[in-house]
């Protein structure tokens, strides 16, 4: 992937020429944004549109550090809670100076939280397509691997979506590697062994290693179904745990994990924008 960092006082951040696809066109994207001072990150933001327009780039995305398996999102709302662990974070004048630049939105997400006591106990339906397992927590680099075959089909159809390398996968997990806990990742396989969905939850360090809140951070599936299955087995494993808190963390506006938090009653605590601009408009 080619990319450049664009620094100057005050500000910098980092240009991926080739981002995902967007309406038909390769998009740029600019991440690692670290506009310390707004009239500085203005400028830099500026010197850098003016660079994709001399590469012929038509489309940028922004945050992006290049693509949707790595940071991306500004945060649009709060209601001023302390950031929760892996969650990403901007200045408060960041997204205003893309506004300013003729940013808008083309993407929404949200994080919500709930009591762990007031979600309903009763299990999903029972099925004899899969079967619901908690990690043993035996070789965890094997662990990703099964994971990233799964991911590259189930996240294949999503917006902004990007191939990545197994490898490149591998480096983004091995950091958290350390703190997942086993009984806190789920997974859905089928009658053949073969895995149908996982779950990765992990408790919000940020808080302490004392948290009483877990973070459902990740789920995927390729059978209709299993995603409940697999949430309602880290709900449960959670509340036995002594946990209190979940957080439903960065969910699409337009997944049906979002209407399956909105019913639960989650209070979203959080919203965030992917800002795009078109440069031939």
């Amino acid at each position: 992937m080619t990319h450049e960092t664009f620094r100057t006082e005050g500000a910098s951040l980092t240009l991926h020429l080739d981002g995902p696809d967007w309406e038909g066109a390769r998009a740029a994207t600019l991440g690692n944004i670290a506009f310390r001072d707004a009239e500085a990150g203005a400028r830099l933001l500026a010197e850098a549109l003016t660079h994709l327009r001399a590469a012929d780039r038509t489309r940028v995305l922004g945050p992006m550090a290049g693509d949707t398996w790595h940071a991306y999102r500004f945060v649009s709302e709060t209601d001023g809670t302390p950031p929760f662990l892996l969650e990403p974070t901007n200045r408060p004048h960041e997204p205003a100076i893309f506004a300013a630049a003729g940013f808008t939105p083309v993407a929404r997400y949200f994080s919500a939280r709930m009591r762990l006591a007031d979600i309903d106990p009763t299990p999903p339906p029972a099925t004899d397509a899969i079967t619901i397992e908690p990690w043993d927590g035996a070789n965890p680099e094997a662990l990703i691997r099964e994971v990233f075959a799964l991911s590259t089909g189930a996240f294949a159809a999503n917006a902004f979506y990007t191939p990545i390398t197994e490898d490149d996968f591998l480096a983004m997990y091995r950091p958290v590697m350390p703190m997942m806990r086993p009984d806190l990742i789920f997974f859905a396989r089928r009658p053949d062994g073969s895995l149908a969905g996982y779950l990765f939850a992990i408790p919000n360090y940020a808080e302490g290693l004392e948290t009483k809140t877990i973070i459902l951070k990740t789920y995927a599936s390729l059978i209709p179904g299993a995603g409940r299955h697999l949430v309602h087995a880290c709900h449960s494993a959670a509340r036995a745990l002594g946990f209190q808190t979940v957080i439903h963390a960065l969910i699409h506006d337009a997944n049906r994990s979002a209407e399956r938090s909105r019913m639960e009653g989650a209070t979203v605590f959080r919203r965030y924008e992917l800002l795009g601009l078109k440069l031939d408009v």
